[in-house]
């Protein structure tokens, strides 16, 4: 998992260059819940929810996807290939409100700036839609519309998804992918009058424990600490941070203004592991060790370089981690957030360092369990909130 993790920062380096932008529109009231839970079930380290598909309504556990744009699904009758799936693969054929979208739609058009990739166009003129992530997992099918159900009193309709015809990759078990990226084609734009483009999760605790993802909301309550949304570098669809330094211990580390600033930030509920700017790990890796010097030293666990042997120890004290973002405001980490564990024996510091200064940092989601994360795309503006599952 954290080789193909890897893997996807990869891509998401490859895609990042440009500028900043913040944008204030509507804001919606209304608000819907749906639980959240660990893909570590179903063999993913991302969160899924389930959500109802099509007339009658199928049920389909989905992974929640800031870092893409596109909702899709495994359709039958898997013309070339479907991996295996909890959930029965979705038949459209038996769903009254299915519909394709035709090559000549305006709709056909936009699926270009959501997945990468121009669209395709099948004999019978139908739409044809082709997405690849990081990881090399790619799926390709039809693009259509259908009502989604995302509680039994929340109906979306006429939701535009992609139905894959030809799916290969690392999605565990999960249907297939919701996208809560900023291009149109994602669920937070196509559903923006109903709930002000506003979403927020939380991710839970442990693999038995639930979070949740909600729509809507009007931005949180008072006790979020704000940060503006920025453009990562030009790429539009990430959720950009403006980080300015970190904390060990509730002491600010030495990290130069630059560096952040050089490499540019983006919040990804898709990337498990917070990578780094090289000089900032360095600095971050220094003063936890510190901080850890009584523990004994384990081997390193794949991409994860500072590791320690826990298991002769009931309790421990980690040192406390945090970003501070451009502004002020502060985020600590919850201490499960800190460190990844594959066994009591080798627990590590759940932090990388990337290669280049200047490729992008990315706040994975290990480090934002249990935290409430308001995306307040109308206004502009992340929120965090502490203990929100």
């Amino acid at each position: 998992m954290l080789v193909k993790d890897q893997s996807r920062v990869d891509f998401i380096h490859s895609k990042i260059a440009g500028e900043l932008e913040s944008v204030d529109r509507l804001r919606g009231s209304k608000a819907t819940k749906i639980p959240a839970k660990s893909g570590a079930t179903i063999g993913s380290g991302n969160y899924i929810v389930s959500v109802g598909l099509g007339t009658p309504k199928k049920y389909l556990s989905l992974i929640f996807d800031t870092g893409s744009d596109l909702t899709w699904t495994q359709c039958q009758p898997c013309a070339r290939y479907c991996y295996n799936q909890k959930d029965p693969v979705f038949v459209p054929s038996q769903s009254t409100t299915y519909s394709n979208i035709s090559c000549s739609s305006p709709d056909c058009s936009q699926l270009e700036s959501g997945t990468g990739n121009q669209p395709g166009c099948s004999a019978a003129r139908a739409c044809i839609y082709g997405i690849q992530y990081g990881d090399q997992s790619f799926s390709v099918g039809y693009f259509a519309k259908e009502t989604l159900t995302l509680t039994s009193t929340d109906v979306i309709e006429n939701f535009l998804f992609g139905c894959g015809q030809n799916n290969r990759g690392l999605f565990g078990s999960a249907a297939g992918l919701i996208g809560l990226g900023q291009d149109k084609i994602s669920i937070v734009k196509q559903t923006a009058q109903k709930y002000g483009q506003v979403f927020s999760y939380c991710l839970p605790k442990t693999s038995s424990s639930t979070g949740y993802l909600t729509f809507g909301g009007g931005g949180g309550g008072g006790a979020l600490k704000y940060t503006p949304i920025t453009k990562a570098h030009g790429v539009a669809n990430f959720y950009g941070v403006d980080i300015v330094g970190m904390k060990v211990g509730g002491t600010q580390i030495p990290i130069s203004s630059s560096v952040f600033s050089t490499s540019g930030a983006i919040i990804d509920s898709g990337t498990v592991i917070t990578r780094l700017p090289p000089d900032a790990y360095s600095a971050l890796k220094s003063a936890f060790e510190k901080g850890m010097a009584k523990y004994p030293k384990a081997p390193e666990l794949s991409i994860l370089d500072t590791c320690y042997d826990l298991s002769k120890y009931s309790t421990i004290q980690i040192p406390k981690v945090g970003f501070v973002f451009k502004g002020g405001e502060e985020l600590d980490l919850d201490g499960i957030g800190i460190m990844y564990g594959a066994s009591t024996s080798q627990v590590c510091l759940a932090f990388a360092g990337n290669q280049d200064p200047s490729t992008v940092a990315i706040i994975g989601n290990v480090q934002q369990k249990t935290l409430q994360v308001v995306y307040d795309v109308g206004g502009g503006k992340i929120g965090f909130g502490y203990n929100g599952c």
